[in-house]
């Protein structure tokens, strides 16, 4: 019998929140965390999109020493305040586990990209001798993998997943793997970003693929499967999940949300930036999901989408859920994260994870808001507007990353 892999702690923060239950709660109510950028001045670049899911009353020395900040780009930070809510979440104290066998598997899809903007801008206007002699440790992707490593003394698995908004689930599906394998009793995982700047809003932009109608109703911006939907909407922040063998936990006596049941990955070989047609691709990660899990469709009673807001997106996850599923689809309850705290790219999956656990927790399942106009093409039930109280016992979590990468990963509710 391969070993059970548990939750026992998570972190999370985003434009709704500095941590999970304040996230949780915004997310509920249905309360959007989006607005007009701050960080820079989007409006007089003239970009299309003026909206985003920024991160408000983020004091980085809440979670790190101050001389040490400047040696750490954003995206770092994030997934070190995410990892430490985590981690002492979990109650995971000195002596009460094996350093040796700890790892940390995180996600994200560019890393230091603020980073690398400055230090570029530094370079432009004071010449190369004036580079940070941090840039390089600083702008890595890998950088956050490694200290949290050394912040919890994490000697086993140790890296980063880098697959696009796939990235957190390819995280947490090796996280899995690595405890059901015998190779680590703990793996922190989920995922970080942080690419509201100037540079990441305008290559998106660029691409046509954000949000440009609601620029004066930042709220009503992120619209998943609504007819009116016109592009997703750039977020930030990290979720961060302790995966546990379920032998070790006990031992302990650590609390526990939920089990991690399983993990299903596939690739659309079709196109670097749009899904394939009819959903193929996702439909396999879904079906393979499921049967790592050990689950039949009818077992499962909430999605929790991808739902980006594009046009192609939704409408292909649809028909994915419709393929996998069959006329259960129809009894599906669905809902989008995006809609609320906009698009985290590589951290997506580490934040929607958490809302699953936190799902399956209270028998809440968050709504999708802006759902004011219905797409005949997409008719399942995307929990609109309202949150809903029911019976869950099982969930997927969908990450379609650009490059056609897919993870679905299964979450059940523990009763031991």
């Amino acid at each position: 019998m391969r070993r059970r892999v548990v939750i026992t702690g998570v972190g999370l923060l985003n434009a709704c929140g500095n941590d999970a239950e304040s996230v949780w709660r915004s997310c509920v109510e249905g309360r959007s965390g989006i607005g007009r950028i701050t960080r820079f001045d989007a409006e007089r670049l003239e970009f299309p999109c003026l909206v985003a899911g920024e991160i408000k009353g983020f004091v980085p020395e809440q979670w790190v020493e101050a001389k040490e900040v400047k040696k750490l780009d954003l995206s770092t930070l994030y997934g070190l305040a995410a990892s430490d809510m985590a981690w002492k979440d979990a109650g995971l104290e000195p002596g009460k586990h094996d350093p040796d066998r700890s790892g940390v598997i995180l996600g994200t899809g560019i890393g230091g990209l603020d980073t690398i903007e400055n230090t570029h801008t530094t370079i432009m206007e004071k010449g190369p001798q004036r580079v940070s002699p941090f840039f390089v440790p600083k702008m890595m992707a890998n950088s956050v993998a490694g200290n949290v490593s050394i912040r919890f003394d994490l000697r086993g698995p140790s890296f980063i997943t880098a697959s696009a908004c796939a990235s957190s689930n390819h995280a947490m599906a090796l996280a899995a793997r690595s405890i059901r394998d015998g190779e680590a009793d703990v793996v922190v995982t989920g995922g970080t970003e942080a690419t509201i700047t100037s540079m990441g809003m305008a290559g998106f932009n660029s691409m046509r693929a954000m949000s440009r109608r609601c620029n004066h109703e930042p709220a009503k911006a992120s619209r998943p499967f609504d007819k009116l939907r016109d592009g997703f909407v750039m977020g930030e922040g990290a979720g961060v999940l302790i995966f546990e063998d379920l032998e070790h936990a006990r031992r302990r006596g650590a609390r526990i949300y939920a089990e991690m049941l399983g993990a299903g990955m596939s690739a659309d070989a079709y196109h670097m930036t749009a899904p394939s047609p009819g959903g193929t691709g996702p439909a396999r990660a879904m079906s393979l999901a499921l049967k790592d899990a050990g689950l039949a469709p009818t077992d499962v009673q909430y999605v929790n989408a991808h739902g980006t807001s594009t046009e192609l997106n939704d409408a292909c996850e649809t028909q994915a859920i419709k393929s996998v599923f069959g006329a259960h689809a129809y009894k599906l309850a669905i809902s989008s994260s995006k809609s609320l705290f906009g698009h985290l790219l590589g951290a997506s999956g580490g934040a929607e994870a958490v809302m699953c656990v936190l799902t399956l927790r209270d028998q809440t399942i968050h709504p999708t808001i802006n759902q004011d106009e219905k797409d005949p093409e997409l008719d399942l039930d995307y929990v609109p507007n309202v949150a809903r109280k029911a019976t869950v016992e099982a969930v997927l979590s969908n990450s379609l990353g650009f490059g056609g990468h897919n993870v679905t990963v299964c979450f059940r509710r523990f009763t031991g």
